[in-house]
Formats: C-alpha cells, sequence, structure tokens
C-alpha cells in the first residue's frame, strides 16, 4: 500500500512539473508573439520619383527601391532613423542603373541608413553639393555608387561631389571621376568634436590640373577647426592621376590615418597642411617620371610617415618624395605651423628626383626650421639627389637609413640584401605581399572602369 501512495504521489508530481513547464512554455510564446505584433513591420517602397522619396515616414528596417531608369533633375531627400540592426536602406531596382541627371543630388539625413548602387552624371548640381551627409547624420554608408563628370559648363563654379558631415559615417566601393570644375571632390567637415568617418576602397579617377587652389580630391577639415581632431580613416582606395592641385589630399585637423592607398601618377602630395598626429603610412606613390608627381608633405606636430613605397617621384621641392617644410614664426590657423617631432621610417624610395627636402619652402615668411625630424631605416635606391637642406632642422636625427647607387652620407650606410622585387616592387624579403588592388575588390561591383597600373 505505501509502494502504491509513493508511486501516486510521484506521479502527481511528475505531471505538476510537466503542466508548469508546458504553462510556462505557453506564456513565453504568448509574450513573444505579442512583442513581434507590437514591433512595427519593416516595409518595402518601390519609389520612380524624389517627391514620393520625400514623403515617406521611413522606419527601421524599412527599404525604398529606386526604379531603374533616368532621374532627371530630382532632389533626393532620404531622411529617416534606422539602427545597427535595422539600416534603412535606398536601394537601386538594378545596380548602376538608376541613372541621376541633370541637376540632381542627394541628401542623406538620419541615422543608420545606407545608399546602395546610384549613378549620377549628364548632369550637374545647381547650388548644393551632389551628396551631403547632413550634420546630423551618424553611422550612414554611401557604397557602390558612381558619380562621373557631373560637371557644370562654368569651371569656376564650386561645389563638392561628396561633403561628409555629422559622425561615424562611411563612403566605400563608389567610383567618382571626372572632376573639371572648381571644389574639392570630397570633403570632411569639422566641428568640435571628433567625426571618425571612414573613406575606403574607393576609386577616384582622373581629375585635370585646375591651375588653382581649392581642387584637393579629398580635404580632411578646414583652417578654422584645423587644431581639432577628427579621427578620419582614408584606406584601401585608388587615386589614378588626381591632378587638380597640389594636394592630392588635404589634411586639416588631428588624428587621420592615411593607409594602403594607391597614389597612380598624381601630380600633386599627400600634405599634412594643418593639425597635428596623424599619419601616412603603406601607401604607394607611383609617379613613373611625370613631372611635378610627389609623395608626402610633412607640416605641424608629431606626424608619422612609415612603410610608404615611393617610385618615380619626379617631383622637387615641396613636391619631392619626402619634404618636410619650414614655418611662419607666429601663424594664424591658415598659415604654416612648424614642424616638430616628424618621424620617417621604414619608407622605400626608389629613383625619385629628390628623395628628402628639409626645410622646404623656406622664404622671408617661412623662416622657422623644422624641430626634431627622425628619418630612420629607410631604404634608398637611385635617388638623383639624396637630402635637398634648404633650411637646417634642430635636433635632426638621421640613422641606419640604406643606400643603394648613391654617395653615402652620414645617417646613411650601403644598402644589404633586405630587400627584393615582388608584383613589380620593391619590398622587405620578410614582410612580402600583394599590392592591394591586386587582390582587392575597388569600386562598384556593377563598375568596371578603365584603369591600369604600371610602373614604368
Amino acid at each position: 500500500m505505501k509502494k502504491y501512495n509513493g508511486f501516486l504521489l510521484g506521479f502527481f508530481l511528475v505531471n505538476c512539473i510537466a503542466f508548469s513547464s508546458c504553462a510556462a512554455s505557453n506564456v513565453a510564446e504568448v509574450i513573444e508573439e505579442k512583442e513581434q505584433q507590437a514591433k512595427p513591420q519593416a516595409k518595402v517602397y518601390t519609389i520612380s520619383s524624389a517627391a514620393e522619396l520625400n514623403a515617406l515616414n521611413l522606419q527601421p528596417g524599412d527599404k525604398v527601391v529606386m526604379k531603374a531608369g533616368e532621374w532627371k533633375s530630382q532632389q533626393l531627400n532620404f531622411k529617416g532613423k534606422g539602427t545597427a540592426e535595422n539600416p534603412i536602406t535606398l536601394v537601386a531596382e538594378t545596380k548602376g542603373n538608376v541613372v541621376l541627371s541633370g541637376n540632381s543630388n542627394l541628401k542623406i539625413d538620419g541615422e543608420w541608413l545606407v545608399v546602395d548602387g546610384l549613378s549620377f552624371k549628364d548632369g550637374f548640381s545647381l547650388k548644393d553639393d551632389v551628396v551631403i551627409f547632413t550634420k546630423t547624420t551618424s553611422n550612414s554608408r554611401l557604397t557602390n555608387t558612381s558619380i562621373e563628370n557631373y560637371n557644370p559648363s562654368d569651371k569656376t563654379l564650386d561645389y563638392k561631389w561628396v561633403s561628409l558631415h555629422g559622425r561615424n559615417n562611411r563612403v566605400d566601393h563608389c567610383s567618382i571621376s571626372g572632376k573639371t570644375h572648381q571644389g574639392t571632390t570630397l570633403v570632411v567637415w569639422l566641428d568640435d568634436k571628433p567625426n571618425y568617418h571612414k573613406i575606403d576602397h574607393n576609386y577616384f579617377g582622373p581629375r585635370p590640373d585646375l591651375g588653382a587652389n581649392g581642387g584637393e580630391t579629398i580635404r580632411i577639415g578646414t583652417s578654422t577647426y584645423s587644431m581639432n581632431d577628427s579621427f578620419t580613416e582614408v584606406e584601401n582606395n585608388i587615386f589614378d592621376k588626381c591632378n587638380g592641385e597640389v594636394e592630392i589630399i588635404s589634411i586639416k585637423s588631428g588624428f587621420n590615418k592615411i593607409l594602403n592607398n594607391l597614389f597612380y601618377e598624381c601630380v600633386g602630395t599627400v600634405t599634412f597642411r594643418h593639425g597635428n598626429n596623424s599619419e601616412v603610412s603603406n601607401n604607394y606613390f607611383i609617379g613613373n617620371n611625370l613631372t611635378n608627381t610627389g609623395g608626402v608633405r610633412i607640416i605641424g606636430e608629431n606626424q608619422k610617415v612609415h612603410g610608404n613605397y615611393l617610385y618615380k617621384i619626379a617631383g622637387r621641392t615641396l613636391r619631392s618624395a619626402i619634404s618636410v617644410m619650414n614655418a611662419y614664426e607666429n601663424p594664424a590657423l591658415s598659415d604654416y605651423f612648424q614642424v616638430k617631432n616628424a618621424d620617417i621610417q621604414n619608407n622605400i624610395i626608389v629613383d625619385a628626383r629628390e628623395a628628402f627636402v628639409l626645410g622646404s619652402g623656406k622664404d622671408n615668411s617661412r623662416a622657422v626650421a623644422p624641430d626634431g625630424v627622425k628619418i630612420a631605416n629607410n631604404y634608398i635606391i637611385n635617388p638623383t639627389t639624396l637630402v635637398v637642406t634648404q633650411d637646417e632642422p634642430k635636433n635632426l636625427k638621421i640613422e641606419n637609413n640604406q643606400l643603394e647607387g648613391g654617395t653615402l652620407t652620414s645617417g646613411f650606410v650601403k644598402m644589404g640584401n633586405d630587400l627584393q622585387i615582388s608584383d613589380g616592387i620593391w619590398q622587405k624579403k620578410t614582410a612580402l605581399k600583394k599590392p592591394f588592388w591586386l587582390t582587392t575588390s575597388i569600386g562598384p561591383d556593377w563598375k568596371k572602369d578603365n584603369r591600369s597600373f604600371i610602373l614604368k
């Protein structure tokens, strides 16, 4: 009898536990179902005009599809607040086949927004920049998009093709080519806070020499905010014959990184124009002995120039392979500030007309020499001139540099066997790597630009 009662008690307990589990499971399912019902469901909108886009009240996860075809003189205002998990997207029905022409432009205004697959061509902007990330825009992206020959007939008209305001925005895998009128191609605009933008895997195509200031391909900051920090990264881009002016990239703020880009036959330099604590490293400068092709120009404090490859750079003084400038005595924000603690290491310089120029640009106004320049562990092969000294830097350190095909001087020793040619480029034997443009997708996946990068 006791055994029977025990059996009944156990049976009762097991069933209670099973019932409780089922009840809990059912409650959880009901709660989850109600939560799913409470969530707004993402919508897909197919549109054929800017007016339709501008009228939408977009929510996280929504997708807007632009019908393939020509969109002439459309002012697109892509506005909304997505989330990291559920961004809002604006996409071409067929990538590359949504052609924005006439006076079309695009404003990206909000959070976690993605624009993908558009093509701007056969037109020009009337007054606004072609693509604008607004001041309140963050964590948003322009990708797989082309802006090509979007020029007014008046070449003195100044507008930008891409303006990056806001925070944590990205421009990637775009093709931006053929700007012939006044104004920087892409600008990062600063205010009193860092913006942490990223510009990567883009193809910046040929731009003719304007013969005037304001033709940079990228500018990071302005003189007004030049002592503020940006933390912008420019990485894995191709700059192909970007000849707008003496500065290909003009760095006008602090803590930026220009990493692993190709500058092919560009008449100009990557310039630390204003601000401090930036870095230009592991880039390829291929000059092919074209007149005025340049490398890196240094102004300001604590700038790093590391691991770059500079080949047949034909420029002199301000456009030499590595140019360290003189400064003003009491510079205004728009003037030249003194170089302090420049760190120039592990670069490979091949067949340069002038490998290093110290105190470049010295004149009655630029009379302050650099202070604390370190040139160490570089490799220099067959320079026409190894070092040009226009003004003697204070606290100059030149040490452990290896030279082949030139007259040895203090700080340089005869080159050993550290280097070998791989993929047509002199590289350290212990750190061989494929140039990124041979292995990485650059520009839109739907567009094949006519480009060839030969070392001549």
